[in-house]
């Protein structure tokens, strides 16, 4: 395993490659070669930190205007969350390249993650002081959209999808949507319903519940997903990338 390496897999060539090899060199080593004047990671992570921090949020708001404030900081509290980052330093196999102190190398600190997160942080803010902050936005986006595993999980941020959607009419200046029962069907104590949801005279979604109110429910959620052309999407912290296969691990 060489920089170079690490370097392909991060899309990104440095111009100083000292900036590299001091991201991927841990407090704990730093400490161990005092008399060599190794320099630790901890400034680059702490520049990385802000770095990723304000590139992620500047993602987020660009791809998901339709979602809040409240909305966002969720999503960006998980992106940026040590398991997350931990993750993307493994597939750029900062575990396999970071330089550790022997006592942390026998504690497992290659698979830490806190250590893991912090080297990925050390390496963006290596990135954004070797270049620019549009090179380094560039690199993380490039990332994310090669890792990120999008999983449709609304409920995660919405709880009442007819407020979201009579927000999203308010928001965009258009009539209340209106709720239709289309049907309702099986015996009195046991009875689906299908509603209709329309905007003027123009059917947005339809679905099927156990009572009304579930229906309304569904039908909003389904007219959301076609206005916000499916990009509703929410991250699971804890299913966030694509898992490669093991010929690409070992390449």
């Amino acid at each position: 395993m060489t920089l170079a390496a690490i370097e392909k897999k991060l899309g990104y060539q440095f111009n100083h490659p000292e900036l590299l090899a001091q991201a991927l060199t841990h407090s704990s080593y730093a400490y161990e070669h005092l008399s060599s004047k190794v320099k630790d990671n901890e400034i680059l992570e702490f520049l990385g930190d802000s770095v990723v921090g304000l590139i992620l949020a500047d993602y987020l708001h660009r791809n998901y205007p339709q979602l809040r404030e409240g909305q966002l900081s969720k999503l960006k509290a998980a992106l940026v969350s040590t398991s997350s980052l931990s993750i993307l330093a493994k597939k750029l196999w900062l575990n396999r390249e970071i330089s550790l102190g022997k006592g942390e190398e026998k504690n497992g600190g290659r698979s830490k993650k806190s250590i893991l997160a912090g080297a990925f942080e050390a390496v963006m803010g290596a990135v954004y002081l070797d270049s620019n902050f549009e090179t380094a936005r560039k690199v993380l986006t490039t990332l994310i959209k090669k890792y990120f595993k999008k999983l449709p999980k609304e409920n995660f941020l919405i709880n009442n999808f007819k407020s979201a959607l009579q927000e999203y009419f308010n928001q965009n200046k258009l009539p209340p949507p209106t709720y239709h029962t289309v049907t309702e069907t099986g015996p009195e104590h046991e009875k689906t319903f299908t509603v209709e949801v329309r905007s003027g005279n123009q059917a947005l979604a339809r679905a099927k519940g156990s009572s009304k109110k579930s229906a309304e429910q569904k039908a909003a959620q389904k007219a959301l997903k076609k206005l916000w052309q499916n990009k509703l999407q929410v991250f699971s912290q804890e299913a966030f990338f694509i898992e490669q296969d093991q010929k690409e691990e070992t390449d």
